[in-house]
């Protein structure tokens, strides 16, 4: 029997490197993208050794030309992808709005709402032509409301939310369904990006509270990915215990 094919974008560390190793460990195929080959190369051993057959595609989401490339390579068993995670995705920086970095922008906009937009126009017009499909995009509980200093961040991802919801009303008549992930706080390399590799900086994000792990989202995503096909998990919030919203963090327990 043949297995199921999982996409997974950002797949080199955090969040996209757990849900290689949860898809692996689940009897799926996987195609993993991103822009570092030694990383990638790294994760596709681990995957392997669970049983998994993996081919890797390094290339980054902000360029269309690149990502359109990659696709247009993917032939036989390799063509016909199950499920779509759209990880790919970072913040940058804490600024005031009027006091922000632009490239930063740039690069947050280009790669987590034109990045996701791009590899879901790629993938997703197979999945209506066989009728069969999943996106399950890596949203964001700053993608629900404002906090301070993540104006632009949180502004992304907003935009994804709305891009799930568009894209769920728009393959509603198929049986391609659409997930939003919203996590909070998830201790991966997330913050050590965010704060341009001060690592000291990035610790202090998760003091006095016990966050999450990129294990503990993959285990939700995989979850709606494995749901009945009748069944559609259209949104999920994930947080710790001890996090109520993007702003409400009770910073007593670790």
């Amino acid at each position: 029997m043949e297995k199921n094919l999982v996409m997974i974008t950002g797949a080199t560390s955090g969040i996209g490197e757990a849900c290689a190793r949860k898809f692996a460990s689940a009897g799926y195929n996987l195609i993993i993208t991103g822009r570092n080959l030694e990383k990638l190369n790294a994760v596709k051993a681990v995957a392997e050794t669970a049983g998994a057959e993996v081919l890797v595609l390094q290339f980054d989401v902000r360029n269309r030309q690149d990502a359109e490339k990659a696709v247009a390579s993917l032939t036989g068993k390799w063509a016909n992808i199950d499920v779509l995670v759209n990880n790919a995705g970072l913040a940058l920086g804490l600024e005031k709005e009027y006091q922000g970095d632009m490239d930063d922008w740039e690069t947050m906009i280009d790669t987590n709402i034109k990045g996701l937009l791009t590899m879901t126009r790629l993938i997703v017009p197979g999945m209506v032509e066989r009728n069969k499909g999943h996106v399950i995009n890596i949203g964001s509980v700053a993608g629900d409301a404002a906090y301070a200093g993540g104006n632009v961040y949180c502004a992304t991802k907003s935009a994804v939310k709305t891009i799930t919801d568009g894209l769920r009303i728009d393959v509603a008549e198929s049986n391609v369904r659409v997930t939003n992930i919203k996590p909070g706080l998830v201790e991966t390399n997330f913050s050590v990006v965010r704060f341009h590799g001060d690592k000291q900086h990035a610790d202090t994000v998760y003091k006095g509270i016990k966050p999450l792990c990129g294990d503990d989202i993959a285990d939700v995503v995989f979850y709606a990915a494995s749901a009945p096909e009748h069944v559609q998990i259209a949104e999920v919030l994930v947080l710790a215990t001890h996090q109520a919203s993007g702003s409400v963090i009770c910073r007593k327990h670790e």
